[in-house]
Formats: structure tokens, C-alpha cells, sequence
């Protein structure tokens, strides 16, 4: 997978033109150069050549449909891929995740709050990849590394250890882990998590169902990633009606 994506570029799949034109506006005035296509060969093609560091994908494609399209997008790139779907049931949110996706936006959606969304991600990158001098790491820098078990994060770098193996995570994946070890074992709550993805923007757009079982989504792929027993949970723990919580640490 290509770590590296070009920060100013976008690339928008969508077969419905009047969709493709309205993405490409608000990415556009987000300030990327945006590349649109209308259906899925094509945009792999796009996100091989542009290594964008958005990407939109429609499921209901000729050709390749847009989780196949994911699924080879992800296998190429670290893009950000959010699909954008007519389809709103909990399970194309779910096969879209675990298809490689960032995030879901079920149609018809409102320009202003899918703005909110691009603000949130270039956001992130920019805190990511241009941290301050006073927040670069040092040796004696201990919220640069962060560590529960065998599970040690790098924040400086985004690298995570399972076990001194190095494990691939999304960047939304990332965020979601590394808000948990820094909250130990407080529980979050699913609505939090989802703000932390946001990036704390309580002006963006409202917390919905499919943005709740999209965090559930992106917690199950996490452990699967982390190779956690669902019935032992070495890691991160289920806390019902709530949220989630880092396990115990061994006392001994």
C-alpha cells in the first residue's frame, strides 16, 4: 500500500452527473483539485495515478461496483475513501468499512454537512503532518508513544506494534485507537468516538444511526486488524449500552 497521498488532490466515482458535479464543487471549494469519473475501472486507474488524499466512490456502478472499487483503491492506497451510496442499510455500511472504507454518507445529503466531513479530514492531515515544533517528538517525549500489552503506537510516526509486528491501519482506524489509549480505561462513548473522527466539531453535521453503526464497524475491523478473541478481548472491551473501553492491565 502507498503510504504517501497528495495532499491537494480528490478523486470523485460517481456515475450520476449531477452528484459527480455537486462532489466536485464542495471538494473544490474545500481546495482541492478534484478528478471525477463515472464509473469504477476508471477511478483505480485515477487513485493509482493521482494518489489523491480523498476519494469518493458511489456503490451502484457499472462494471466494478464500488466496493470492489474500494477494495482495490485500499489495496493501493492510504486515500481517505468515503462512499457515497443511495443504499442505507446498516449492512452496505458495514460491507463498504470492511471493504477498506473511512466512511460512509448515505444520499441525498446536505452540502454543507458533507462539507463539514472534508473540513474534518484535512484537518486531521494537517495536525498529522505538520505538527509544531513544540509537539515534535524527543526521547523523553512519552505521549509520543503510547502502550497497552503488547500494542505500543507511535503517534509521531502512525505506526502501530502488535507484538513488535507492525499492523495497517486507516487513518480513521488510527484516530479511534489511539483516542482510546489516551482515555484508558474511561468508557467512550460511540457518539464521542464519532466526534473524535470529526475532529471535534460540534458545528458538523448531527450524529445519525448509520454514523453509530459505522463506528461499530470501524471498532470490529480494529480488532480483527489487532487479531483480539472476541470472548477474551485483550485490548479493547465492549462496554453494552455505552461504549468502549481499553481492557485491564495485568497487575502483575
Amino acid at each position: 500500500m502507498n503510504v504517501g497521498v497528495t495532499p491537494s488532490t480528490a478523486v470523485v466515482i460517481e456515475d450520476d452527473e449531477i452528484v459527480r458535479e455537486l462532489l466536485v464543487d464542495i471538494l473544490d471549494g474545500a481546495g482541492l483539485h478534484t478528478i471525477a469519473v463515472d464509473n469504477g475501472a476508471d477511478g483505480v486507474r485515477a487513485v493509482v495515478e493521482h494518489n489523491p488524499l480523498i476519494t469518493t466512490v458511489d456503490i451502484n456502478m457499472p462494471g466494478i461496483d464500488g466496493l470492489e472499487a474500494t477494495r482495490r483503491i485500499r489495496a493501493r492506497s492510504s486515500t481517505h475513501i468515503i462512499v457515497v451510496s443511495a443504499l442505507t442499510d446498516e449492512a452496505d455500511a458495514v460491507l463498504a468499512l470492511s471493504a477498506g472504507a473511512d466512511d460512509f454518507v448515505a444520499k441525498p445529503f446536505r452540502a454543507r454537512e458533507f462539507r463539514a466531513r472534508i473540513d474534518s479530514v484535512l484537518r486531521r492531515v494537517r495536525e498529522t503532518e505538520a505538527p509544531s515544533a513544540s509537539a515534535a517528538r524527543t526521547e523523553d517525549d512519552a505521549d509520543a508513544v503510547l502502550q497497552h500489552h503488547d500494542l505500543v503506537v507511535d503517534r509521531s510516526t502512525r505506526v502501530v506494534r502488535r507484538a513488535g509486528v507492525e499492523v495497517g491501519l486507516t487513518r480513521t482506524e488510527f484516530d479511534i485507537l489511539v483516542a482510546l489509549l489516551q482515555t484508558g480505561r474511561r468508557v467512550r462513548a460511540k457518539s464521542d468516538l464519532v466526534m473524535v473522527v470529526r475532529g471535534d466539531r460540534q458545528d458538523a453535521a448531527p450524529i445519525t444511526d448509520v454514523d453509530l453503526r459505522t463506528m461499530e464497524t470501524h471498532i470490529a475491523n480494529l480488532r480483527r486488524k489487532l487479531a483480539e478473541d472476541s470472548l477474551a478481548p485483550r485490548y479493547i472491551e465492549t462496554v453494552r449500552g455505552v461504549g468502549y473501553r481499553l481492557t485491564e492491565v495485568d497487575s502483575a
